[in-house]
């Protein structure tokens, strides 16, 4: 279409925002590819050239490395050793060594010696019971309870019959009640007052004593009208 013929519709030829899927015979920026710049991600089939990295800086060496006049050392001491005349030191005078002490004839005691020397008959001591090292834990007759032989709850013996005694029963006896009917007393009398005139009732009270005189009251001593202040 050239430019001196009219334009058809709204639409006018302009730079796409975008790419067009048209335009490309590959799929285009749709797969991220691995970079080749930087460490990170980097595209494993190409070529890395070496990476440098800045370091901190180091820490200045300290050169002084003795203690300084810390210690105090005597001006006589040199690199050799000490400088002066020789000195000498009395030590005490030392213990004179004792002699070796043999033992004589009363130090042996031969009276001991026949067990040694001479044939003797065996003699045998006798010493406590011997504890067990280790307690028997089987358990005992007594450990078992065996049902017993006698009485109906055996089950698999048989048993004679066996009766119970009980007490004495009032049916049939002098102490069953016949007529099965309440006595006189096994009614509550009610109170007259209720379904009658009720009478009136008197309290007798305590006797009421008359206060005595013995009671502590304030006298004429016991007011200071010198304080008084405020009189109206």
């Amino acid at each position: 279409m050239s430019i001196d013929e009219p334009w058809v519709g709204t639409w006018r030829p302009h730079k796409p925002r975008g790419p067009i899927a048209a335009l490309y015979g590959s799929p285009g920026p749709k797969y991220a590819l691995p970079g080749l710049m930087g460490i990170s991600q980097h595209d494993p089939t190409k070529c890395k050239a070496p990476v440098f990295s800045f370091g901190a800086r180091h820490k200045e060496a300290n050169t002084n490395c003795s203690p300084g006049p810390r210690y105090l050392i005597p001006s006589n001491i040199t690199r050799q050793g000490r400088n002066g005349t020789p000195a000498f030191s009395i030590h005490g005078r030392p213990k004179q060594p004792q002699s070796f002490r043999a033992p004589g004839p009363g130090q042996y005691s031969t009276e001991h010696s026949g067990k040694m020397t001479l044939r003797s008959a065996p003699a045998y001591s006798l010493s406590g019971r011997r504890r067990d090292g280790v307690t028997n834990q089987t358990p005992g007759p007594a450990t078992y309870t065996l049902p017993p032989m006698l009485g109906s709850k055996t089950v698999v013996m048989p048993s004679a019959p066996t009766y119970t005694l009980c007490g004495r029963s009032k049916t049939g006896s002098f102490h069953e009640d016949l007529k099965k009917t309440p006595s006189p007393a096994a009614y509550k009398v009610v109170d007259p007052c209720i379904y009658r005139q009720k009478p009136p009732q008197y309290t007798i009270t305590g006797r009421t004593f008359v206060s005595s005189e013995d009671t502590g009251k304030p006298g004429p001593g016991a007011h200071y009208p010198e304080r008084v202040t405020n009189i109206r």
